[in-house]
């Protein structure tokens, strides 16, 4: 403070009230950890559940498979908006060959949406690196694992990704960290709590899939000891190495190959079985009821997994109208939303936007399909060329008409609908046609013959006529 301000002279009055300084908004740090709210770990029937231990359940790799299989081999196309309905395919663009045909130089995208996906499903993030070029242009994608990348933001508040990589030659070292921008990465989040880091639905779903392993090892175990209930082995004495008479005996005894033999007790020795059997312990429905837990887990028909137990032919077909719907649309949405927000410039998003084409998941049978094309193409608002491109067959030469639209059972062009009632496609009624002169001028020549032979016949008579 000055001299002329403490003595007031200038400024603003000592009594003035004091202005208070903006803050900078102190931006807690909830995306580093929003994503370890649900780990992979010990589950509470003592299994430890990751992403390599659920997926030897065959239900969870059925599960995964089917929705990783049926997204990548979505056609994915990139459209440009054409008027305020139209689109076409923006095949000059060049992330147009990135999705549909190629992501990079090792992948197809095929199998780089089949692997996303799969990171999708187990990890709930999905993650890879943007490679663009001096003109800003995307030249490929490349997935990263999701376990090895976290999530931060600076002091600025931006979110940066950090990617721990891990060196071949010296497993379970850390390597390098290598940071990327935002832009740089893209990221498709799954289910979770802050919109920007998904949750794990294999830690989410810990203790459901550590039962079903526990279901798995007991009836391993169960059918190793050979298919018998397990028991003790009494001695009337003590025996000094009781470990050799165990080991001696699972050795003849044990694994599903020794099954039902007859077994030789000496020494007084008598066996004891303590085990339930399967049918008391409910082995066979524990199991059923894994493989509806887990396909409600992923949001999947049982009958998709091969479990047809509640499937019949009046509902099957609607269950698979409810996976487009119900399970497939919303990882697709995603799919899209990403790729506007992370692939496409801010000036391109609202110029150009990807679309997955999910008709063929839609096709009904045969009888079906042309009963509707029947009805399209009668009322007029599909053409020939239209329908066949659905069927995947050539086109008709437009001269032909393959692009013409017909409307009513005559199959009438839909620009001559109105032709038959005397009106137009404007509405004025058609003008009518003058007769030709040319074509009169034969029927004067037949009258006037036939003046002359009545003149004849007159005066044949004897009557005098006025012609």
């Amino acid at each position: 403070m000055g001299l002329f301000e403490w003595l007031g002279i200038g400024g603003k009055p000592r009594d003035a009230p004091v202005e208070a300084k903006p803050e900078i908004p102190d931006i807690q740090d909830n995306v580093r950890d929003s994503g370890q709210t649900f780990m992979f770990g010990r589950a509470d029937s003592g299994e430890r559940v990751d992403e390599k231990s659920s997926l030897q359940i065959a239900t969870v790799y059925a599960c995964v498979r089917l929705l990783a299989e049926t997204v990548a081999s979505l056609p994915l196309h990139l459209y440009r908006y054409q008027g305020e309905d139209g689109k076409e395919k923006a095949m000059d663009h060049p992330l147009y060959k990135i999705l549909y045909r190629q992501v990079n130089s090792e992948m197809t995208s095929f199998s780089f949406r089949e692997c996303m996906m799969t990171h999708l499903l187990l990890w709930g993030n999905a993650y890879a690196q943007i490679v663009r070029d001096g003109k800003n242009e995307i030249l490929g994608l490349y997935p990263m694992i999701p376990q090895n990348v976290e999530i931060d933001r600076d002091e600025s508040g931006q979110i940066y990704y950090i990617y721990h990589a891990y060196e071949d030659d010296k497993a379970g070292e850390t390597g390098k960290d290598y940071y990327f921008k935002r832009e740089e990465v893209l990221h498709i989040p799954g289910l979770g709590f802050n919109g920007l880091v998904g949750f794990s639905p294999i830690g989410m779903m810990k203790n459901a899939l550590g039962s079903a392993i526990a279901v798995e090892k007991y009836g391993s175990a169960f059918f190793r000891n050979g298919a018998q209930p397990s028991g003790v082995l009494e001695h009337p004495s003590v025996l000094k190495n009781p470990e050799k008479v165990r080991d001696a005996w699972e050795s003849v005894y044990g694994g599903a190959s020794n099954a039902h033999r007859v077994a030789i007790l000496e020494e007084g020795m008598k066996y004891q079985a303590i085990s339930l059997p399967p049918e008391d312990s409910q082995f066979l429905e524990t199991r059923k009821f894994s493989v509806e837990e887990i396909c409600r887990i992923f949001r999947v028909p049982p009958h998709l997994v091969q479990s047809l137990e509640h499937a019949t032919f009046s509902n099957i077909e609607h269950q698979g109208i409810d996976f487009v719907q119900h399970s497939i649309t919303p990882w697709i949405v995603r799919w899209e939303q990403a790729i506007i927000k992370d692939l496409l410039l801010e000036e391109e998003q609202d110029i150009y936007f990807p679309k997955f084409n999910v008709d063929g998941l839609l096709r009904g049978d045969y009888q079906s399909r042309m009963n509707g094309y029947s009805i399209a193409f009668s009322n007029g608002f599909m053409s020939p060329n239209e329908i066949r491109r659905l069927e995947n067959m050539n086109p008709i030469p437009a001269e032909d008409g393959g692009d013409d639209y017909y409307l009513n059972g005559s199959y009438t062009k839909l620009k001559d609908a109105g032709s038959a009632y005397g009106v137009n496609t404007e509405g004025t009624p058609p003008k009518q046609d003058e007769p030709d002169e040319e074509e009169e001028q034969p029927e004067e020549k037949e009258s006037e013959g036939d003046s002359e032979n009545q003149l004849s016949e007159n005066r044949r008579k004897g009557r005098r006529t006025i012609s």
